[in-house]
């Protein structure tokens, strides 16, 4: 199984690629400039499987320039881990625009133009797979807390209906929600660790690959309601 897994520098990304690299996968794992070094430590255990690449996926010449590099490659998987949050007690009447755009252009914007980018690149029989969150559900919302980041998961969540629309049902697509877990970003009061997530997770991704059309899924399998 060959992946290309974009934003695996830390949390739940660099989980995901060191269970992938145990599992025997052939990975090539991305992360900003400078902040590879925990994925550098990877490759020195898995030299042969783990290649280790940089981008900013907020930056479009960037990812340009990766699809170029890859050019002759093809992958079975496409995973983009992007996740930024602002202050979890601003609602949208304290958040700045500046603090909005920049949350909106990470969670939902970037990760599209990635899949835009590097569909090319994925084998016709392969996955495209986004990190979406259980918070990007509407159904789900019911205290309004953390909406910030809740309106960016859900218009990451509508922007892969909308790719998955023009795609004619033809891929198989999964927006995966590895729950509340227990990293930098999640907190310590989480009530997942990485290792009841992300193992779970993969075994979900695994299931269902060849599995055409678009799926919301948990890191149990269970569909998670629009």
């Amino acid at each position: 199984m060959k992946i290309l897994l974009i934003g695996a520098s830390r949390g739940l990304g660099l989980a995901l690629a060191e269970t992938m690299l145990q599992r025997g996968y052939q990975v090539v794992a991305t992360g900003r400039e400078n902040s590879t070094g925990n994925l550098q430590q990877l490759a020195d255990r898995f030299p042969a499987q783990l290649t280790v690449e940089s981008v900013d996926i907020n930056e479009p010449e960037q990812v340009q320039a990766l699809h170029t590099r890859l050019a002759d490659r093809q992958f079975d998987m496409l995973f983009v881990n992007a996740g930024v949050k602002n202050d979890d007690r601003e609602t949208i009447a304290d958040v700045t625009t500046s603090e909005f755009t920049r949350v909106m252009v990470t969670n939902a914007l970037s990760p599209l133009r990635v899949i835009e980018t590097f569909k090319d690149r994925v084998t016709p029989s392969g996955t495209i797979a986004v990190m979406s969150s259980g918070q990007g559900s509407l159904t789900n919302n019911t205290n309004g807390n953390y909406e910030v980041y809740r309106g960016s998961k859900a218009a990451l969540n509508m922007f892969m209906r909308s790719f998955a629309a023009r795609s004619g049902g033809e891929r198989t697509l999964l927006l995966m929600a590895p729950g509340w877990v227990r990293t930098d970003m999640g907190g310590p009061e989480a009530r997942l660790t990485i290792e009841e997530s992300i193992p779970n997770l993969l075994n979900t991704m695994e299931s269902h690959a060849g599995r055409r059309g678009i799926h919301y899924l948990d890191y149990l399998g269970r569909v998670v309601p629009w």
